[in-house]
């Protein structure tokens, strides 16, 4: 009786799924015990390759984190170009400077529109190359595929934009609607192109997972609106900062007079529309910190960093108020909105998507589940 109960659990299907893995395991521990007879040691392949698997990683991840910041610097050189004038200082030409492919002159202008170029082009050298190495180190449905192939496209609507402003002569001191537009959803591009970078560094910093929603519907509209108004407070922001070139403000009073005054340009009265959609995004922001600081189940880093940005934030409009806007401080003041933008993103993001992992619909089975895997299989042989 016991013989015929050996040779049942012998031939059962779940013999006949572990019977490889048992050939396996007694080949690895012969020869495991020959080598440490002869005093070899051979290192643990597995080990190796998940090894090599994650520095690949890391160093994927490494390298996102440095196309960001290295956009946010095209971002801030950009800025400077426009606050100094220099827009115009290849002419209408694109993307030769002057009908030059590499200019030789002195003059401050063109030295500075052309060094935008050529940085924006190290900037698409870099997300293409961003592009190829996430395609290649993660698997189909893994989410940093998107945000990279995103980011690229944004990036190639960016360069068009600006090839706009260029080709149609809305720089320098041109004051049409038609600057005004082209220039606003420039900036609004480069939020969008700073966000998908974002989203695909802090992605590939972990390990390849996908995604599920975990916002309720009021959360996730809450979360689109305040983004959205984050958005728009950058678009009306480059507009006012197009204002502050244009039109230097003289003193506090007669910049106020100017901003109210029906006989003043359109760009001038845009001004104060920043401040009152910033307000909005304002609350948005005290939203999120709220909501991170009664997470008590997954604590967040971010919460200590977007509250100190977002005070250094408020300040800095004010003194670029105060101070009637000097170069220097409307890039700090673009700077710091970069940094709380991109915080925002990694706080919305966490707040939005969860780890797609298998949760059992019932204790019951989660207990089972538990159980299975705590206790493999036993395969019994017969040697009768």
């Amino acid at each position: 009786m016991n013989r015929k109960s050996d040779l049942k659990n012998l031939w059962s299907p779940e013999a006949e799924l572990n019977r490889p893995m048992l050939v396996q395991g007694m080949k690895q521990t012969t020869a495991a015990a020959a080598l440490r007879t002869m005093r070899i040691r051979l290192p643990n392949q597995d080990t190796t390759t998940a090894r090599s698997a994650k520095d690949g990683r890391v160093s994927l991840s490494s390298f996102a984190w440095f196309t960001l910041a290295y956009n946010v610097a095209v971002v801030l050189w950009g800025a400077y170009v426009r606050a100094t004038g220099s827009g115009a200082g290849c002419g209408s030409h694109w993307p030769l400077c002057n009908g030059e492919f590499l200019p030789v002159t002195s003059r401050a202008q063109t030295l500075i529109e052309f060094t935008h170029r050529a940085t924006s082009g190290l900037s698409l050298a870099l997300v293409v190359t961003l592009l190829i190495w996430s395609w290649r180190r993660t698997a189909r449905g893994e989410w940093p595929r998107y945000t990279a192939v995103a980011a690229a496209v944004l990036l190639f609507s960016e360069a068009l934009l600006g090839a706009t402003l260029v080709v149609f002569e809305h720089v320098g001191v041109d004051r049409s609607a038609s600057r005004a537009v082209f220039l606003s959803l420039h900036f609004g591009n480069t939020l969008l192109l700073v966000a998908a970078l974002t989203l695909t560094a802090k992605w590939l910093s972990h390990s390849p997972h996908r995604f599920a929603s975990s916002a309720t519907a009021f959360e996730r509209a809450v979360i689109a609106i305040g983004l959205f108004c984050v958005v728009a407070t950058g678009m009306t922001g480059s507009l006012a900062a197009l204002g502050d070139a244009i039109f230097p403000r003289v003193n506090l009073k007669n910049a106020l007079v100017q901003e109210f005054s029906s006989n003043s340009h359109v760009l001038l009265r845009l001004r104060t529309l920043h401040p009152v959609v910033a307000a909005v995004a304002f609350l948005y922001v005290l939203w999120m910190v709220r909501k991170l600081s009664k997470n008590r189940e997954r604590p967040s880093g971010i919460l200590p960093f977007l509250t100190a940005t977002l005070l250094a934030q408020v300040a800095l409009g004010v003194l670029n108020v105060l101070l009637l806007a000097p170069v220097w401080l409307q890039l700090t003041h673009l700077l710091v909105a970069e940094m709380v933008w991109i915080l925002l993103v990694l706080a919305s993001a966490d707040l939005s998507f969860s780890d797609k992992t298998f949760r059992p619909s019932s204790p019951r089975l989660s207990r089972a589940v538990a159980n299975r895997l705590r206790t493999p299989p036993q395969v019994k042989i017969s040697t009768t």
